[in-house]
């Protein structure tokens, strides 16, 4: 065999080679990598985008914080406030409640003080009946003189 024509022949078989490769394997490998490169790009695109609704959910979360916390404030002052009306409204009702029990000891002692000098009128009426019947040595009659000791009773 003459070596110009074994390097024609290769010549061929190897465009032969190039054709077949260029037709029927090169298109499926470039299909799979435009596919591959747009899954790429598409899988960038989502995670940019998935970023991006990130952020907005942040941003959302720390509104909704703020608002609640603020919502929290106002109720805890709130609260706060009727609890000080509450003991206010509590302080008063004890304060009246013990000027009614002030006033109803001043009216027992009152009372007590006027059965004490009803007593003790009774006791000074008797005295002074023994006093007179010592004086005059005989018994004075408690039904006849009833209206000397009521006088004396009122004089005292």
């Amino acid at each position: 065999m003459n070596i110009n024509s074994t390097l024609f022949l290769q010549a061929v078989v190897f465009a032969i080679l190039v054709w077949f490769t260029m037709k029927f394997v090169w298109p499926p490998i470039t299909k799979a990598l435009d596919e591959r490169a747009q899954k790429i790009a598409d899988g960038l695109a989502a995670a940019d985008k998935a970023k991006a609704e990130l952020s907005a959910a942040n941003a959302k979360v720390e509104a909704e914080l703020a608002q609640s916390r603020t919502e929290t404030a106002s109720r805890l002052a709130d609260a706060e406030r009727r609890a000080q009306s509450i003991i206010e409204e509590a302080k008063a009702r004890a304060t009246e409640e013990g000027n009614k029990i002030v006033a109803a000891a001043r009216a027992e002692a009152d009372q007590q003080m006027v059965k004490a000098r009803e007593t003790l009128r009774e006791q000074v009426a008797a005295l002074a009946v023994k006093g007179a019947e010592q004086i005059l040595r005989k018994e004075v009659n408690a039904g006849v003189h009833a209206d000397l000791l009521g006088r004396l009773k009122t004089e005292l």
